[in-house]
C-alpha cells in the first residue's frame, strides 16, 4: 500500500471521474470519431482517455500519432507526451493505424474539448470533495514457486483513495488474466484481494506484469492504471546437468604435472546467481583407481594432472566419475553426474632394446646381395607409430661399405646385407657394431635417461671359396716411348690366383686395343708393339692408351683388368702456322699477327722462333719479323711497299729445333678493313668466271661442230663413192700434250678435208691416234694402221693440207686447231681458279 496523499477539493475529484467516464464512453465509436473532455492544462505523462484500437484495425502492428504532444499505447491508451494547455478553442488530432504486411491503414479522429460535467457526490452534505493521500501505487509482490495452496492464494490487496468517497470497482489485465496462462490470477471486484488459482514453475514464468484498473460504477476512471509486476520466488527444483553424458579426452603420456586434460561443464535451470545455481564439480571415481592422477577444479570443472605416473603401457585409458553440486556443494544440494573417458596417447619415452648383447652371421666370399642376418628388437611403445618402428645403424667395421642394414616394417626386425664382396684371404672374420634408435625423437625425460642409444655387436664370419684368378689392382701402368720401334717388349698385366697368391698358370688374352698397337703373350702376359706408337694420333688426345686383358685360370674362371699404358711423347712433330691467308690495309694497319702450335707436349713445344725463310733482298726490305710471345710473331711492312699479293715464307722452330717453312699470302690492300678487300675480290672472281663458263660453252660446241663434220661427211660420201670397209674401224684419239706452232691434217686416202665453220659440212671418215708435232697436239686418220694422216706445217697462219697420194690440196682458214683453244681458254681458267681460291 502506498502512502497517503493531501485530501483534494471534491470538485477535483469529479473532474477526474468525468474525465474516465468520458473516455469509456466514446470508446466504442470505432473508426468514426472519438471525442475526450479533458482539463484545460495536463501534464506529461497523464492519461487522456481508451480508443479501441481492434474495432478499428485489429491487424493493425504500427500505431503513430499525428499530434507530437500525445502518445498512443498498444491497448488504444492515450497519454500526454508532455504538458498539454488548451485554449477555448476545442484540439483535435488523428491516429494512425497500418498493417505493414498487406498495406492497409486507418485513422481515428480524436478531438479533445473543455471538461464541463462534475461527478455525483455520493454524500451530498458536502458540496466540494477535500483532496486526500492517496494510496493507489505499485506494491510489491511476489509468490513462491511450485507453492502448494491452498488455492486460491491469496497474494495482497489493491485499494484506490478514491473508495473512501465512492464506490470503486477493480480490475485486472495482463500475462495471467486475459493472456497465456489464461485465469492464474483474478481479483475481487469490490475489496480488490488479488489471488493465484494454480502452482506456478519459475523456469517457465518468472514474473507477472498485471495492469490495475479502478473505476466508478458508472465506468470512470477513478485513478491511473497501476502496474502491478508479481515476481516468483525461486525454489531449487532443478538438478544442475553435464552438457555431455560421456566426455572423451585424449592427453599425451609424457604431459607434465598441471597439463589441461579437458573442461566438464554443467548448467541449471534454476535462478542464475544463487545458491541454487552455484554448483560445485568434483571426482568421485576413477577407474583404475590408483594411483589418484588426475583433478578437477571445484568452480571451473578444469581437469588437471597431479601425478608423473601417467603411462601409457601400464594403464591406456582412465574412466572417471564426475559430479556436479548445486548449493555450492552442500550435501543438501542438487546433483547429477557423468562420465569422463581419458585415453593417454602414446610417447616416445621407450628406447628399442635388444633381445642379445652379441650376434653371428656368417657368409661366402665374394657373395653380395645377400641377407646374413635378422636382428630383433623390443620396444613397449605403440605398435606400427613412429615410436615402436626401429631404425638401425651400423656403428662400427663397416668402413669399407660391405654391410648395410635395414628394417622390416612389418616385423621391426634390423635385417643385415652383405653389399660388397668380402674376400676371405683378406678378412676371415668382420665384427659389427649395431645401435638402434626409434623414427621419433625421444620425449626429454626419455632423452636425459637414454644418454646413448642401445648396441650390440655382430661377428660376422667370412667362408672361404674356392674362386677364379684376381685381376687386382684392376688397372695397371706401364711406360713406352712414343715411335719405339716394332716388336719393343714390356711387361704386362698380371693377375693371381688369389689363393697360391700366384701368377702361375694363368693365361691372358686381348679383349680391347683401340689402335691395334700392342700385341698379348699368352702366358706371360707381357706387351709387344705391333705398330710405331703415335701420342698425337689418339683421339682424344691423351698420354694414356688403354687395352683390356682377360686372365684365364685352367679351370676356365677368368678375371678382367685394364693396362694402362703410358706413352712418352717425343719430340716429333714440328710446330705449324696457324694462318695461311693473311689482308692488311694500307697504312691503317702496320702489321699483322702469326701465331704457330705443337701438338707435342709442352716441354718439346713454345718457345719458337720465328724467321723469313730463304727470301730475296727485296722480300727482306719490305716485311721483318719481331717476337710477339712465345707462340706468336709480329710481320710488318716497309711504306714504300705495294699493294698487291705477296707469298711470303717463313720458318718457325721450336725449343729443340724442329722447325718448318710455310708460305704465307699476304694480300697488301688498299683499305680501311680486310672485308672491303675480300669483297672486292669476289667481285672481280664473278668476272673472271663468267669468260671461263664462256670458254667451256665454246669448247662443247667446238666439239659438236667436229661431230657433226664426221657424221654429214660420211652421209655425202656414200653419195659419191665409197670409202673402205675398215674406215669404220678408225678412232678419235685426244693427246694430252702441249706445244707450239699450229697442227695441219691430210686426207689418209685422197680426200680433202672440209673446213669446220657454221656452214661447212662435217670431216668425213674416222680419226685415229694423235700424232706429236714439236710437242703439238694433232688430229689425224688413220685406216686399218696402214695409212696416216701426216702434220703438214705452213708458214704464218695459212695452213695447207697435202695429199700423200698426189690428190689435189686446198688451203683451210676457218679450222681452229685443239693447241689454238687450249691457248685460248688455258690462262683464262687458271685466272679464275686463283681468284676462286683468294676469294
Amino acid at each position: 500500500m502506498a502512502t497517503a496523499e493531501p485530501r483534494i477539493p471534491l470538485r477535483g475529484a469529479l473532474c477526474r471521474l468525468l474525465l474516465t467516464l468520458a473516455v469509456f464512453s466514446f470508446a466504442c465509436e470505432g473508426c468514426e470519431k472519438v471525442t475526450f473532455n479533458i482539463p484545460s492544462e495536463l501534464e506529461a505523462d497523464k492519461i487522456v482517455g481508451r480508443v479501441n484500437l481492434k474495432e478499428c484495425l485489429r491487424s493493425a502492428d504500427l500505431i503513430q500519432s499525428g499530434d507530437p504532444d500525445f502518445r498512443v499505447l498498444d491497448d488504444g491508451s492515450v497519454y500526454t507526451a508532455s504538458n498539454v494547455v488548451l485554449s477555448d478553442e476545442n484540439r483535435s488530432f488523428t491516429i494512425w493505424l497500418s498493417d505493414t504486411k498487406t498495406q492497409t491503414q486507418k485513422k481515428i479522429k480524436v478531438l479533445l474539448e473543455h471538461q464541463k460535467k462534475v461527478l455525483r457526490k455520493r454524500d451530498t452534505k458536502e458540496a466540494i470533495l477535500r483532496r486526500s493521500k492517496r494510496r493507489w501505487a505499485p506494491i510489491p509482490c511476489s509468490m513462491q514457486e511450485n507453492s502448494l495452496g491452498p488455492f486460491p492464494l491469496f497474494l495482497q490487496q489493491v485499494q484506490s483513495d478514491a473508495a473512501q468517497n465512492y464506490t470503486i470497482f477493480y480490475s485486472i489485465s495482463g500475462r495471467g488474466v486475459d493472456q497465456e496462462p489464461l485465469n492464474l490470477f483474478f481479483i475481487e471486484k469490490d475489496t480488490g484481494n488479488l489471488y493465484c488459482t494454480r502452482p506456478v514453475d519459475r523456469e517457465e514464468y518468472d514474473i507477472f506484469d498485471l495492469i490495475a484498473y479502478a473505476s466508478t460504477a458508472d465506468g470512470y476512471s477513478a485513478d491511473l492504471p497501476l502496474p502491478l509486476p508479481i515476481r516468483v520466488e525461486d525454489e531449487n527444483d532443478n538438478h544442475p546437468i553435464f552438457t555431455e553424458a560421456i566426455y572423451n579426452f585424449e592427453i599425451p603420456e609424457s604431459s607434465r604435472v598441471g597439463t589441461t586434460v579437458g573442461v566438464v561443464c554443467a548448467t541449471d535451470r534454476d535462478e542464475p546467481d544463487t545458491m541454487h545455481t552455484r554448483l560445485k564439480y568434483s571426482i568421485l571415481e576413477q577407474t583404475p583407481r590408483s594411483p589418484g592422477i588426475f583433478a578437477v577444479h571445484p568452480s571451473t570443472g578444469v581437469i588437471t594432472i597431479t601425478s608423473h605416473y601417467l603411462d601409457r603401457e601400464s594403464v591406456e585409458k582412465y574412466s572417471l566419475i564426475m559430479k556436479v553440486q548445486d548449493m555450492d556443494g552442500q550435501f543438501f544440494g542438487l546433483m547429477s553426474t557423468s562420465t569422463c573417458m581419458i585415453t593417454v596417447k602414446d610417447s616416445n619415452d621407450n628406447a628399442p632394446t635388444f633381445k642379445q648383447n652379441t650376434y653371428e652371421a656368417s657368409v661366402e666370399e665374394n657373395a653380395y646381395n645377400v641377407e646374413i642376418l635378422r636382428i630383433p628388437v623390443e620396444d613397449k611403445d605403440l605398435i606400427n607409430t613412429a615410436n615402436w618402428r626401429a631404425n638401425f645403424t651400423i656403428l662400427k667395421g663397416n668402413e669399407n661399405g660391405h654391410f648395410k642394414i635395414s628394417t622390416d616394417k612389418e616385423t621391426n626386425e634390423g635385417v643385415l646385407w652383405v653389399v660388397k664382396p668380402l674376400n676371405y684371404e683378406e678378412n676371415h672374420q668382420v665384427i659389427l657394431e649395431i645401435g638402434a634408435n626409434n623414427e621419433a625423437p625421444f620425449t626429454r625425460d626419455v632423452a636425459l635417461r637414454v644418454a646413448t642409444m642401445n648396441r650390440a655387436l655382430v661377428t660376422v664370419h667370412v667362408r672361404d671359396q674356392d674362386e677364379g684368378p684376381e685381376c687386382s689392382p684392376a688397372a695397371q701402368y706401364v711406360r713406352i716411348k712414343e715411335n719405339s720401334a716394332l716388336g719393343s717388349k714390356v711387361n704386362g698385366y698380371k693377375a693371381y690366383d688369389p689363393e697360391t697368391r700366384s701368377s702361375n698358370g694363368l693365361r691372358y688374352k686381348k679383349l680391347h686395343d683401340p689402335k691395334g698397337w700392342i700385341t698379348v703373350n699368352e702366358i706371360s702376359g707381357s706387351i709387344t708393339t705391333s705398330k710405331i706408337l703415335d701420342r698425337e694420333a689418339m683421339t682424344p688426345r691423351n698420354d694414356l692408351y688403354n687395352i683390356t686383358v682377360l686372365a684365364i685360370d685352367q679351370d676356365g674362371r677368368s678375371c678382367t683388368g685394364t693396362l694402362v699404358v703410358n706413352i712418352e711423347d717425343m719430340n716429333d712433330n714440328p710446330p705449324e702456322i696457324l694462318q695461311s691467308y693473311l689482308t692488311v690495309c694500307k697504312p691503317k694497319m702496320k702489321y699483322t699477327d702469326i701465331s704457330a702450335v705443337d701438338p707435342d707436349e709442352p716441354i718439346h713445344g713454345a718457345p719458337f722462333y720465328f724467321s723469313l725463310a730463304n727470301t730475296s733482298p727485296e722480300m727482306n726490305r719490305i716485311w721483318t719479323l719481331t717476337k710477339v710471345n712465345d707462340t706468336a710473331a709480329r710481320l710488318s711492312y716497309q711504306k714504300n711497299a705495294e699493294f698487291q699479293e705477296y707469298s711470303v715464307p717463313i720458318t718457325v722452330k721450336d725449343r729443340e729445333g724442329q722447325s718448318t717453312t710455310k708460305t704465307l699470302r699476304i694480300n697488301l690492300c688498299d683499305c680501311t678493313h680486310p672485308s672491303q678487300c675480300l669483297a672486292a675480290r669476289r667481285s672481280a672472281g664473278v668476272i673472271l668466271g663468267k669468260w671461263a663458263i664462256l670458254a667451256i660453252l665454246l669448247g662443247i660446241a667446238l666439239l659438236f661442230s667436229v661431230l657433226l663434220t664426221l657424221v654429214c661427211g660420211v652421209v655425202g660420201a656414200k653419195k659419191k663413192k665409197g670409202f673402205p670397209e675398215d674406215l669404220a674401224q678408225q678412232n678419235l684419239i685426244i693427246s694430252n700434250t702441249e706445244a707450239p706452232g699450229d697442227d695441219k691434217v691430210c686426207s689418209g686416202n685422197g680426200f680433202m678435208t672440209q673446213t669446220v665453220n657454221n656452214s661447212g659440212q662435217g670431216f668425213c671418215g674416222t680419226m685415229g691416234s694423235g700424232v706429236k708435232n714439236g710437242g703439238q697436239e694433232t688430229i689425224e686418220m688413220v685406216k686399218g694402221g696402214h695409212q696416216t694422216l701426216e702434220s703438214c706445217r705452213g708458214t704464218g697462219h695459212h695452213h695447207t693440207l697435202d695429199s700423200c697420194r698426189g690428190g689435189p690440196a686446198e688451203v683451210d682458214n676457218c679450222r681452229y686447231t685443239y693447241s689454238e683453244w687450249h691457248n685460248f681458254t688455258q690462262p683464262r681458267l687458271g685466272e679464275d681458279s686463283i681468284r676462286g681460291h683468294t676469294g
